[in-house]
């Protein structure tokens, strides 16, 4: 949706807008060239975050107005520390849903995707 996405082998869209809303598919820690972003779980739950946003925006939402999100976790130890951070950012309170996964993409430990209005 945007030349300063996150540029991975994609064989899906990173977001679709239809009837009034935009799906975001699931973003993972990496930054615009496709690199994962390394760091605590903090520091990826910001880079899936931002991915998100950067999405949002260029379909002419943001996050202000987001109803839903799926938060995927390979350890719900992460919980906490995800959380800490997700809260800075959707302090609307959207509905959510934060699963424990076997595994993610690239071996990340989290991955988050939203639906938000337009």
């Amino acid at each position: 949706m945007g030349a300063k996405l996150q540029r991975l082998v994609l064989t899906y869209s990173q977001g679709i807008k239809a009837a009034g809303q935009v799906f975001v598919s699931g973003q993972i820690p990496a930054d615009a060239q496709g690199n994962i972003v390394q760091g605590d779980i903090g520091t990826q739950t910001e880079a899936c975050i931002a991915n998100v946003a950067a999405i949002l925006r260029a379909a002419g939402s943001d996050m202000a107005k987001v109803v839903k999100v799926n938060v995927f976790l390979v350890d719900m130890a992460d919980f906490a520390g995800m959380n800490a951070v997700y809260e800075k950012h959707f302090v609307l309170r959207p509905a959510r849903s934060c699963v424990a996964v076997k595994q993610l993409p690239k071996g990340v430990p989290v991955e988050i995707e939203c639906i938000a209005l337009q």
